[in-house]
């Protein structure tokens, strides 16, 4: 009896996935193409990944795997590669996936730290990283706004205001990130729990 129900169990997790986990070579392929792509940022080109191209998580999936990463130490991307890719095929999807996303930036980035130590006082050079820098912050602008879209699409006005709340705390007022997160995390915890005890009453 145990035996059959284990599957049936898992099977809404795989649909909602959008299939069966990928091998380890794919973890690896397509996080190395995510990490080529991913001029001023990674995160654009992972969601654009996993989420539309890949279908492995759905929307709501990758930004409640994302919010984790959030509060572990670390960069956050470099954490979503191995939460991500421990979640779909274990430690070694994780390993797989963390090497994929560091391996062909790292031969890259020291290939052009050679060069930039020889020719970075170019002027050209200069604007050319300049262009970039405004290119990746309107990459990392349009893809706030499609991981906001699930929030707002079910209008959860909880989320909203907490998330507008965060912002506020930590972009206008300038509050320390750390004493933000100690209130914010209880207190999102604690509504998400109630809301969704509401619920099932």
């Amino acid at each position: 009896m145990s035996t059959d129900s284990a599957p049936a169990a898992q099977e809404p997790d795989r649909a909602a996935a959008g299939g069966p986990p990928p091998s380890l070579a794919a973890l690896f392929a397509a996080f190395a193409r995510m990490s080529l792509a991913g001029f001023g940022g990674v995160l654009v080109f992972a969601r654009r990944a996993i989420v539309e191209q890949h279908r492995w998580m759905t929307a709501d999936e990758f930004n409640e795997t994302f919010a984790l990463c959030h509060f572990l130490p670390g960069p956050n991307i470099v954490n979503l590669s191995m939460v991500f890719g421990a979640r779909l095929r274990g430690i070694a999807g994780g390993v797989a996936a963390f090497a994929g996303l560091l391996l062909p930036p790292t031969l890259i980035m020291t290939v052009l730290a050679i060069v930039y130590a020889r020719f970075g006082d170019v002027e050209v050079l200069r604007r050319i990283l300049a262009g970039i820098s405004c290119a990746a912050v309107g990459l990392l602008i349009a893809v706030v706004f499609r991981m906001m879209t699930p929030l707002l699409k079910r209008m959860d006005a909880v989320a909203l205001i907490l998330m507008l709340s965060v912002f506020l705390a930590i972009g206008v007022l300038r509050l320390p990130l750390q004493a933000v997160l100690l209130v914010a995390i209880p207190v999102s915890v604690g509504a998400t729990f109630l809301l969704r005890r509401k619920v099932a009453a």
